[in-house]
């Protein structure tokens, strides 16, 4: 299928040729019959994506320090490659369209093939032919309203989210500063409230189509009299509130705003706009000022916890253009087919014509049903070796992790064939195909799985993903590398054994840092102890913003689940032991922004009496070290940081190795994977299996507040 995208590093637009979308739970594919065009928010990425590096940087300073304490603890060199490979990628242009159910996924309720639907979101309803988009960014209209005024939804819903900033009553006088696009909505919509409504702009003609559209003012913002006007229009009071909706690094809206507001007014900006405000107006007028975020909240949340959630304000702006209180039709400047892209954004840039709304329209009649898996697939290459191999490779995921550290590790292993990737986004599986010398791409992992050239797959996607593509990629006869966790639940860790025992395929799981060369020499120090070891392990993890996937349980399965799995593993590998018992205490008190299991002390004993202690918090910052190890016996002491430095000390000696970036074991792992003569699995497989259930009680101690025995036969038995 066709998508528009744009390189973040360049700044060019291109028109590439990707897989459909893979139809994942809790949303829906839609066929995209018309897509709207956001002028003046594309035109910013673009402008923004074609500046230097230096610009970029000077533009997102909060950005760079993260970068810079990020290369204090893993090295300069990999956190600009790491930078460099974000800058390169392909951002997907779009975010607001109309089409028609074809697919619903697991889980969505509400919706049918066929349905006429709204959707809505950045990286989701994007200028594609087919589109996955979550439910909760998809209202349904009926056939009462056109595809392409309905195309504009979420753009309409951004001038809806303004005026309820403004917190408006029947009969105010407003002042829309911008009428472009947005600005001339939310002339209409205010109009439909009962405002009493003046439209300024720059572009007479704007002016002009605003006084059309029965605006009852319209003035121009470089007329030397607008403050006067302003004055006989409010009867010298000023604006009870102005709606910047103008798109500007100027600070003249901000001003302008400033000089006809009321004493008391309020001042929203929706668009763009120097934010340099002066304090002796504000002060003397006691002026509010509010950004206006978008089409409001995400989440649709009940209306007694939130009456107007994006998806509300895009349900009322439909509502008002089936009452035709909005019209679109003398908005709606220019059509292009999808096939017109270039052309359509070469008149955004060189502003060669006049234009306020622009709409991408469909004509597709590509299938994306189950039976015709191949329209999934795009072929860069032909392999070159048809037959199966265990240096064929598959690889299932495309995120930062796989980017930044998997793929680039995975570039350094001799002998290995790289063959197919399937990422549930078909631009995302594009790029990272090419860019990483694939065969080809697909938006469905069992493409993967079918292709009976694959021998061994990677699988590195959202954690509880993992158990169902590892028992999928065993059934098809795969060796299976997956990144940790193993699974989420016991569950899935039962069910996993049960396919495994009977595969006779190889599994790994990625848990790295067994293989890093200081791990490997700091457990050589003890290869003829005779006394079990004191351990301890702290992690400084950092806290995740709200929002992310991390934070939710039912999808990562957690922290403790999620990573604290790796250092689990970890004191495994160290005594060749087998963990015993865990008992796990969280912080008390007032729990704040953190979740239960953020901040936590796990102690373990193993079978050979070693004592284990991992301290796993969050409230730490990023610019201290965030992993530090310490083990103790018979006089001598290893302690390594960051897995960039590791120190020796017995008796009165000390040694110490440091590394110029972090050595976390990436390419020895997957080296091991691949190449090892001797592969071995039975312990491996039970170290997974104790891992991956020591977190499970782990959890269980939280719970009853008690020592937790760790007993193998729960998972084994049939």
């Amino acid at each position: 299928m066709k998508q528009v995208v744009q390189n973040y590093k360049t700044g060019k637009i291109k028109l590439e040729e990707v897989s459909p979308p893979f139809c994942k739970s809790g949303g829906i594919i839609v066929r995209n019959i018309c897509s709207a065009v956001s002028v003046g928010t594309e035109r910013l990425m673009i402008d923004m994506a074609k500046k230097s590096l230096l610009s970029k940087a000077l533009a997102r300073p909060d950005l760079v320090r993260l970068a810079y304490q990020k290369a204090l603890k893993e090295g300069f060199i990999s956190v600009f490659k790491e930078a460099m490979n974000r800058l390169d990628e392909s951002i997907p242009m779009g975010y607001s369209s109309s089409g028609e159910v074809v697919e619903i996924g697991e889980g969505v309720e509400g919706f049918k093939v066929g349905d006429r639907v709204v959707c809505a979101g950045a990286g989701f309803a994007v200028h594609a032919e087919y589109i996955w988009v979550p439910d909760n960014l998809c209202n349904k209209f009926s056939d009462e309203l056109d595809f392409e005024s309905a195309s504009f939804g979420m753009i309409g819903a951004i001038a809806v989210n303004g005026i309820r900033k403004a917190n408006l009553s029947f009969g105010e006088n407003v002042a829309v500063l911008g009428l472009g696009l947005i600005g001339l909505i939310t002339v209409q919509i205010l109009k439909s409230y009962g405002c009493r409504v003046v439209g300024i702009d720059i572009d007479e003609s704007k002016v002009k189509l605003a006084e059309e559209l029965k605006v009852d003012l319209g003035l121009n913002a470089d007329d030397d009299d607008i403050l006067s006007k302003v004055e006989n229009f409010t009867q010298n009071n000023g604006f009870d509130a102005v709606i910047i909706t103008a798109a500007s690094n100027d600070v003249k809206p901000v001003r302008l705003a400033e000089d006809i507001s009321r004493k008391k007014g309020r001042i929203v900006l929706v668009g763009v706009a120097d934010l340099k405000l002066t304090r002796k107006i504000f002060w003397e007028k006691e002026l509010s000022f509010i950004v206006s975020r978008a089409a409001g909240v995400e989440n649709d949340y009940p209306p007694e916890i939130s009456r107007w959630t994006q998806k509300k304000n895009i349900e009322h702006f439909i509502d008002l253009l089936v009452k035709k209180k909005v019209k679109m039709d003398k908005l709606i400047t220019h059509y292009f087919e999808i096939e017109e892209a270039l052309k359509c954004y070469e008149m955004i840039l060189k502003k060669k014509k006049t234009h306020i709304g622009v709409a991408f329209r469909y004509d597709n009649n590509l299938k994306i049903n189950n039976e015709e898996k191949e329209t999934k697939v795009v072929f860069f290459r032909k392999s070159s070796n048809s037959q199966i191999s265990a240096s064929n490779v598959g690889f299932i995921g495309g995120g930062n992790f796989s980017k930044n550290i998997l793929l680039p590790a995975l570039g350094k292993i001799h002998k290995i064939n790289l063959v197919g990737i399937a990422t549930t986004k078909g631009i995302s599986s594009q790029q990272v195909g090419k860019k990483f010398g694939f065969n080809y791409c697909s938006s469905d992992y069992k493409d993967i799985l079918y292709d009976k050239s694959i021998g061994s797959v990677i699988i590195s996607t959202p954690h509880n993903l993992h158990s169902k593509m590892v028992i999928d990629a065993l059934e098809a006869g795969k060796n299976v590398f997956v990144e940790k966790p193993l699974c989420i639940n016991i569950n899935e860790l039962k069910q996993i054994v049960k396919i495994f025992s009977r595969s006779g395929q190889r599994l790994m799981v990625g848990f790295n840092r067994r293989f890093s060369s200081l791990a490997m020499q700091a457990k050589s120090c003890w290869e003829k102890r005779n006394t079990a070891l004191m351990m301890n392990y702290r992690v400084n993890a950092g806290n995740v913003a709200d929002g992310h996937w991390v934070n939710n349980v039912e999808i990562s399965g957690g922290r403790i689940i999620g990573e604290v799995c790796h250092f689990v593993d970890f004191f495994q590998f160290i005594t060749d032991a087998y963990p015993q018992k865990i008992y796990l205490e969280s912080i008390g008190g007032h729990l704040g922004k953190y979740n239960e299991s953020d901040n936590v002390c796990l102690t373990m004993c193993f079978s050979d009496g070693s004592v284990g202690t991992i301290i796993y918090t969050t409230k730490g910052t990023r610019a201290f070290s965030r992993e530090r190890v310490e083990i103790f016996s018979e006089d001598s002491v290893v302690t390594i940081e960051d897995f960039k430095k590791l120190t020796i000390v017995r008796g009165n000696k000390k040694k110490q190795i440091v590394k110029l970036s972090q050595d976390l074991g990436y390419i020895n792992e997957l080296n091991y994977f691949f190449d090892s003569g001797i592969f071995e699995q039975e312990k491996l497989f039970k170290q997974y299996l104790y891992t991956t259930l020591t977190t499970f009680k782990a959890l269980d101690s939280l719970k009853i507040g008690n020592c937790v025995k760790i007993e193998l036969e729960e998972i084994l038995k049939k």
